[in-house]
């Protein structure tokens, strides 16, 4: 459930080439004034990051009964949030942030003002009224509740403290994303909050020097622990991470990566989203935090505020781990990656074989295979599979000394080790768009070939090139290491 001050973002770009001949100010060349981007901004941000996360999301907040308000409703119908919460209140308007968005020398676009449309004044007795039903009707059915504060007038005290004693009866978690406000006694009791750290230091009045320490940080967080009568304190700090305190807890600094920052907008609401969607899977808190920083630090890194898709947060989290260098990846690793290809449209190829004793031929097929799309996963025979086919003697090289090889070639993307007799259950898991195989045979004669035709997967048959294959090179080797005449070992 997430709770809050529900936006709209407008985004008007244009050309800035030019100051104005009456006031040194940028001029924005826009083109058609009807040619808006609309995107949702606010806590209707923070359900589309959960959204993307493949969380399930009740929205509950108010909207204006304009043109604006129902744009934003019908958006977040469209990409799946419920909206029976999202009550129209036709005596105030749509929260509305439209930015003016420059394009200079044909460069990255760069905001240049916005203008706010909007009211601060507390929702009527009627709307309120309204919204506390629909929050106390929906929030049984949730697992988190996330509070997403901007100080509009709709997260009063009320409405705020009935949802922290309605979850915590339910024994579901609230956590809050706190508005710049010097008080947070409507927070009271929630489970956890997530200010960064000038939202902090106005909370608290503890002042941050320029050199603040993790000590100096934990300070902040255990005011706040206590004060508030949380559980958890989670305070981001941009570019040094976040500092996690947990209730009876020791205070840590959860580190981030260094990223080329280019626009920080929605960095907050992705870490609330992504806090609560760890949160909802039972993730400990300090994994939890190191979850919603790997999604964060995605979130910096693109224009304006746009929702990190689940499998590219997965992917970054393995980064941090050390689990995406190179080419050899566990089963499970690889789907995560295999996701994020897809996501951007990219064609996956597979193969399989021992590719034991590589040679040209190899080479030249996996090349080959390569160019039937735009990723391609090959998958190798574990060294048991290996020699119940090939017999004793075989492999000739380790599947570690094999993935090492096939490694350094850079047509191979991603390189996987199956022990089973077919490829069938690694077909089923990568479902690529594309199966490749070489030899001189019809399709229906690869054993793999029902199971494909079954999934819908194209099939294509690469021809063997010329040359010696592996066993006939294992046969030469051995026939002059025995000193005898080729053809009688």
């Amino acid at each position: 459930m997430v709770i809050g001050d529900f936006m709209l973002d407008q985004q008007v770009f244009g050309a800035a080439e030019r100051l104005s001949p009456d006031a040194p100010v940028p001029v924005l060349m826009a083109g058609d004034p009807r040619d808006i981007k609309e995107t949702p901004g606010g806590a209707s941000n923070v359900a589309v990051c959960l959204r993307a996360l493949e969380a399930e999301v009740t929205c509950i907040g108010v909207v204006g009964g304009d043109p604006e308000g129902e744009s934003l409703r019908r958006k977040l119908h469209d990409l799946g949030c419920s909206i029976e919460g999202l009550i129209v209140d036709p005596s105030r308007p749509t929260t509305v942030k439209r930015s003016l968005i420059g394009l200079a020398q044909h460069r990255h676009p760069q905001k240049m003002f916005r203008l706010d449309f909007e009211s601060r004044e507390p929702l009527g007795r009627a709307v309120s009224e309204r919204l506390l039903g629909a929050m106390l009707g929906a929030i049984a059915s949730v697992d988190v509740v996330c509070i997403e504060d901007y100080d509009k007038g709709v997260c009063s005290s009320q409405l705020c403290q009935a949802a922290i004693a309605e979850a915590r009866r339910l024994g579901k978690p609230v956590l809050v994303d706190p508005a710049a406000i010097e008080d947070y006694s409507r927070y009271r009791g929630a489970t956890a909050i997530t200010p960064n750290r000038s939202e902090a230091e106005l909370a608290t009045g503890m002042a941050t020097p320029l050199d603040a320490s993790v000590a100096h940080n934990a300070r902040l967080a255990a005011r706040l622990l206590s004060d508030v009568h949380l559980d958890a304190v989670v305070i981001t700090l941009d570019r040094h991470g976040a500092i996690l305190l947990e209730k009876n807890g020791a205070p840590l600094h959860v580190s981030t990566v260094a990223r080329t920052v280019y626009d920080v907008t929605g960095a907050g609401d992705m870490v609330l989203a992504a806090l609560a969607a760890a949160i909802a899977n039972r993730f400990p808190w300090p994994d939890a935090v190191g979850f919603a920083n790997a999604a964060a630090g995605l979130e910096v890194e693109v224009f304006g505020a746009q929702a990190i898709p689940l499998a590219q947060v997965r992917q970054a989290v393995l980064g941090l781990a050390g689990r995406t260098s190179g080419t050899a990846r566990s089963l499970p690793d690889l789907l995560v990656e295999l996701a994020v290809h897809r996501g951007a449209g990219h064609r996956v190829v597979l193969t399989n074989g021992c590719f034991d004793v590589i040679h040209a031929g190899h080479v030249a097929y996996l090349r080959d295979a390569r160019e039937q799309g735009d990723v391609l996963v090959v998958g190798l025979n574990a060294d048991e599979e290996v020699r119940r086919q090939k017999g004793a003697g075989r492999p000739i090289f380790t599947q570690t000394e094999r993935l090492e090889i096939l490694g350094e070639l850079r047509c191979v993307d991603y390189l996987v080790v199956f022990t089973e007799p077919t490829a069938d259950a690694l077909i089923r898991a990568v479902r690529p768009d594309i199966y490749v195989k070489g030899g001189d045979y019809r399709p229906e004669e690869v054993n793999e070939y029902p199971l494909v035709q079954e999934l819908g997967i194209e099939m294509r048959l690469l021809a063997n090139r010329p040359g010696l294959g592996s066993s006939t090179i294992v046969k030469r080797i051995r026939e002059l290491d025995s000193g005898l005449p080729i053809g009688q070992v």
